[in-house]
């Protein structure tokens, strides 16, 4: 194949096709991803993957971009940031009464966002060169996307496994373009970490049980986000509000000082989504919750995960007669709900005992209904 372009200058041009398109830096990478395979292989033999059986099914293939796209020579790897304006971090954790959601995914789904850039990027370089082999990828195939964006240039990986750049910190997002050009490739950073451990040290469940190595089964992100079924009782107090992610390991990041506000209207938070109501949330119906995740990336876990992941945060608030009642009142509706909000409940119950407190006639009418659908009788 002939170029109608210098390959040093069609790689400055895609550069900047890629800024215009929106994202805030391109890297390009070779495909070897070899010295990766023992590192996964080892991470899978130690089932750290929990459920997510399609991280071994895939085996070596998200080493092999090569195996993905036949012909494929190069990978375009992007960020693109997406923290919002105003994130409200501290005043949402700090708040046992509302729900904390990973700043990511306060807006729309970002696979959407991403992959329709990246297809743009494509069909520009297509339409430059004459004939090329595309496919663009947002963590939607068996592709390690981290070690790729590390190889581009894009940043070094932190101690809590994401990609840490000098000048953005970690909140971004990645995604790649796999294409057959031989385009010349980008040097990688050094590591800037250096001695500091405050990832691992600050992760509520201690799920960095390395440097660079997650055991997901123990991260809120897995347990709340891809766990389908109960959450391991022991965890359940450490999640906290947390009731779709957990965005600690960047909070306490260094890097992070230097993190990048989004322009992106796209990742604008959703106000029902921004600091909301533990107990507003727990009484959405299935259509509510269809409606306000509409375009969002939380509406994958579905409405009884997402009733699941907020009965562990109302066991974790304060005691109040109103959460009881909250809770009692979905009792029923299916058996994985109701093995945590009995745990929420006898949680609940446990703090009032603490705290002896004395409930007033009229609330004590209410939890002697909500007693009579299911609660203990102690309660």
């Amino acid at each position: 194949m002939s170029y109608p372009l210098d390959l040093h200058q069609l790689a400055q041009q895609i550069k900047q096709w890629g800024k215009d398109l929106g994202f805030q830096q391109v890297g390009i990478t070779d495909t070897d991803l070899s010295a990766e395979e023992p590192r996964l292989q080892a991470w899978l033999d130690k089932q750290y993957h929990g459920e997510m059986e399609w991280m071994a099914r895939h085996g070596m293939m998200r080493a092999r971009p090569h195996e993905l796209l036949p012909g494929t020579l190069r990978v375009i790897s992007v960020r693109m940031n997406y923290l919002p304006a105003k994130a409200a971090f501290a005043s949402t954790l700090k708040n046992p009464q509302l729900g904390y959601v990973s700043r990511y995914a306060l807006g729309r789904d970002y696979h959407k966002v991403l992959r329709n850039r990246l297809k743009k990027l494509g069909e520009m370089i297509q339409e430059a060169c004459g004939e090329l082999n595309f496919r663009p990828f947002v963590d939607s195939a068996p592709l390690l996307e981290r070690p790729l964006a590390a190889k581009a240039g894009l940043g070094w990986t932190g101690k809590h496994s994401l990609i840490l750049n000098r000048e953005a910190g970690s909140w971004f997002f990645l995604g790649e373009l796999l294409i057959d050009l031989p385009l010349p490739i980008d040097a990688p950073q050094e590591e800037q970490c250096g001695r500091c451990v405050a990832c691992m040290t600050i992760c509520p469940t201690s799920a960095i049980v390395e440097p660079y190595v997650v055991d997901a089964r123990r991260c809120i992100s897995y347990l709340t986000i891809e766990l389908e079924g109960a959450i391991p009782e022991a965890l359940r107090p450490l999640m906290g509000n947390r009731i779709y992610g957990c965005d600690d390991c960047q909070l306490i990041c260094p890097w992070n000082r230097y993190g990048q506000l989004s322009d992106e209207a796209d990742f604008s938070p959703r106000a029902a989504l921004h600091a909301p109501e533990l107990m507003t949330l727990f009484q959405w119906d299935e259509k509510t919750f269809l409606r306000v995740t509409e375009g969002s990336a939380i509406r994958r876990i579905g409405h009884l995960r997402w009733l699941r992941n907020i009965a562990v945060a109302l066991g974790n608030a304060p005691w109040t007669g109103e959460i009881v009642e909250v809770l009692a009142k979905r009792l029923g509706e299916n058996p994985l709900l109701d093995e945590h909000i009995e745990w929420a409940l006898r949680q609940q119950h446990a703090k009032r005992q603490a705290l002896a407190i004395e409930v007033q006639p009229a609330q004590q009418k209410r939890l002697v209904r909500a007693v009579e659908k299911g609660l203990p009788r102690d309660a």
